[in-house]
């Protein structure tokens, strides 16, 4: 084994390959992308095996196609690389805010969380659970939420749950779509979010698909109610908690809302 030389630099390097290969499973399983992705590597393997075996026209062919091909990749890639950069991007922003926390010890310097908002949510939430009335709610957090804001009618209102419940009504002209909810108040309606990528249950339908493409691409606070079950959920991060009561909605939200502190309730806690 002499011939074989591994150093620190190279199990690094082997790390952080597997990272980056980690990251784009992760992204683009489920999707076509997955089998554009396995035939690129496929190609690069193709390409090590002629390099090694000295055969000059297949390696200078592949090398143009590589290099030709690298824009219309661009092109193709241009939705799975925008939200592996957004997944990632808000993974490390969130760890980063955890590290910077835990090693000065921000606990004396936190202020009072609003959450205001939530009662409204969840009593609004319950009715519609008990009619069946289809909702799908964002609750904004530290990440801008700005595109999916603009992609739908601007509202600027106080939360109340009157309002939150005639929004989705199955004859509104703002039901369908996204709440958004930002600084204690409904900012947006009608507001178009990103389907997830991921392989999801056969049993959820749109709503749940994009309140699980929403917190994969946000840190945001997602509430679903289900129009065919009345079931509520709740997306972050990527996962989804499904069929809570009115009593453990409210008690998600609060553990969403100060994941890392007490939450100073102002009028919320009834």
């Amino acid at each position: 084994m002499d011939f074989i030389r591994i150093t620190f630099i190279d199990i690094i390097d082997i790390v952080l390959v597997a990272m980056i290969i980690y990251y784009l499973y992760k992204v683009l399983r489920g999707t076509h992308a997955m089998g554009i992705l396995f035939g690129i590597l496929l190609l690069y393997v193709i390409y090590i095996v002629v390099s090694a075996l000295n055969m000059e026209l297949l390696t200078t062919i592949i090398k143009n196609l590589t290099s030709v091909g690298l824009i219309a990749l661009v092109v193709i890639f241009q939705p799975e690389i925008r939200r592996f950069l957004q997944v990632f991007g808000t993974q490390s922003l969130d760890k980063q805010k955890s590290f910077i926390s835990r090693i000065f010890d921000l606990k004396g310097n936190k202020t009072a969380i609003n959450v205001e908002y939530i009662n409204p949510i969840v009593s609004a939430c319950g009715d519609m659970s008990a009619s069946k009335t289809g909702a799908l709610i964002l609750i904004k957090r530290e990440g801008s939420l700005q595109e999916i804001i603009d992609s739908g009618v601007m509202v600027d209102a106080i939360i109340s749950p009157s309002l939150v419940k005639n929004i989705f009504f199955k004859n509104s002209p703002l039901h369908d779509g996204a709440m958004v909810i930002s600084d204690g108040r409904i900012v947006a309606a009608k507001c178009v979010l990103p389907s997830t990528r991921s392989e999801v249950p056969l049993s959820f339908g749109m709503r749940h698909r994009a309140a699980l493409g929403a917190s994969e691409t946000t840190d945001a606070i997602v509430v679903v109610v289900s129009e065919e079950t009345g079931n509520i959920s709740v997306a972050h991060n990527g996962k989804i908690n499904v069929g809570l009561s009115s009593t453990e909605l409210k008690a998600e939200l609060m553990r969403l809302s100060a994941p890392e502190e007490k939450v100073h309730v102002k009028s919320a806690v009834n």
